[in-house]
């Protein structure tokens, strides 16, 4: 080890090949998951990821709503449920629900309530994310539950918290970023038609998913080696989009600013934006999709990288006219810097841009599309992307662990079940249910 370069200590540590013969830092401890869509799956799935386990309960037969939200549900690849043959599950739910397992309980019915009491007095903690209040209405919810487990740690996601004028209202990841202020500082200035933009990739609740498992973490450590007590926490999805607003408040609180929109360049910085290049990076394939022009991300904003940058462009003038940061930051600078770069671009595809960008020395990334990060050798060879072969569906694409861990990493087992997969093997093993008492419970529909 001590001979090794750093590069080849990060290879060995960190080899994804290596995970599974390294321990799980959260094996033995046990959640439910009464959640749907991704902002409270992605948090149990989170916590399935380092070895958790991790009880997906769902609605029995069509399972929670993001089986059936996105496309490409296919019966005969990824089946919803035995009860549905002709219904599959969304790719969409791919990415929020690994290493779980599967069982099928309706909370509406006082049997079903019964049995998640049965599986909360087993349970290390909750992630639910149902509309503020509903489990508690239920009598399932962290006031009901702790009376039968005191050590229960509960968390609650949702989009305004459980207290508060908004509480009632339900939310999405859209809904989240637009009411937290996101929406307003990404888009268009108003001489480019000023319309916002919004995030189209569900990063709000996958942020928010990781936070809620943050959380979790530290009232585990709290409740383990301090007070032996549980927890209730709440995460509202609406005060996590405005957290990511950056020094947005802080310049509206000192100086009454509102942040406005500057499209793909930067407000800060200059340059430091995405152009475009003018040429496809496919130009003879037959998918229109593959023909568009590419883009790329020129980061030149120090005094040194903007004047080798003009010199590059052959626009020696603007070097003259812009030595000082202060002076090209302005917006009207931009507007004269920019076009002058998408000018020398416009023949070039992203990569002969890259390429060059390279020679000189100056920072870019060119815009990749899901094909080309699907495609990245950096990204397989990390396990960051993997094809996972699912002991349910066979051989998947997936997105890897998000972190790297030398002695407990996190790692994928397969990538979900359908509805009520597991219903024998957890209610029989924390209910104790016989195979007569689950074929009863289905047949009724509690199950």
């Amino acid at each position: 080890m001590a001979t090794m370069s750093f590069e080849e200590y990060c290879r060995d540590v960190f080899d994804p090949k290596k995970a599974f013969a390294k321990p799980e830092p959260l094996k033995g401890a046990r959640f439910l998951s009464c959640t749907q869509y991704i902002l409270g799956p992605s948090c149990a799935n989170y916590l399935a990821e380092l070895g958790a386990e991790v009880i997906k309960i769902e609605l029995p037969r069509r399972g929670e709503p993001m089986r059936h939200t996105t496309p490409f549900n296919e019966p005969k690849l990824y089946p919803c449920s035995k009860w549905l043959p002709d219904v599959g599950t969304g790719l969409g739910f791919f990415g929020a629900n690994h290493n779980e397992y599967f069982i099928s309980v309706d909370f509406h019915k006082p049997e079903g309530q019964e049995i998640v009491r049965m599986l909360g007095a087993k349970a290390d903690g909750v992630a639910e994310n149902y509309r503020a209040g509903t489990f508690d209405r239920w009598g399932i919810g962290y006031r009901q539950l702790s009376q039968i487990n005191p050590r229960i740690i509960y968390q609650w996601l949702g989009g305004f918290g459980g207290w508060g004028p908004g509480r009632k209202r339900a939310s999405y990841d859209i809904l989240g970023q637009a009411q937290g202020g996101c929406f307003s500082v990404t888009g268009w200035p108003i001489d480019k038609g000023g319309n916002p933009s919004k995030q189209t990739i569900w990063v709000m609740d996958y942020w928010g998913g990781m936070m809620g498992a943050f959380q979790i973490i530290a009232c585990m450590y709290w409740r383990d080696h301090i007070s032996g007590q549980g927890n209730f926490m709440e995460y509202s999805q609406v005060q996590g989009a405005q957290r990511h607003l950056s020094d947005c408040i802080a310049l509206y609180g000192r100086y009454g600013l509102v942040a406005q929109r500057f499209g793909n360049w930067d407000i800060l910085l200059s340059v430091h934006g995405i152009i475009g290049c003018g040429k496809s990076s496919y130009p003879d394939s037959k998918n229109p999709q593959e023909l568009e022009v590419g883009y790329i991300l020129v980061s030149a904003y120090t005094d040194a990288d903007f004047a080798k940058l003009m010199r590059l462009i052959k626009r020696d003038d603007l070097a003259k006219k812009y030595t000082a940061h202060d002076e090209r930051v302005k917006a009207e600078s931009q507007y004269e810097i920019y076009p002058a770069i998408e000018e020398w671009a416009k023949d070039k595809t992203k990569e002969q841009v890259r390429d060059i960008l390279d020679k000189e020395g100056i920072n870019n990334q060119p815009v990749w599309n899901s094909k080309e990060v699907s495609t990245q050798e950096h990204f397989h060879l990390r396990g960051e992307l993997e094809w996972l072969d699912d002991p349910s569906f066979g051989e998947l694409q997936s997105q890897g662990p998000a972190f790297h861990s030398s002695e407990t990493p996190p790692r994928h087992k397969w990538a979900f079940k359908p509805v009520g997969a597991d219903n024998e093997y957890i209610l029989g093993k924390l209910c104790g249910f016989s195979k007569t008492k689950i074929a009863e419970l289905e047949a009724d529909g509690v199950i």
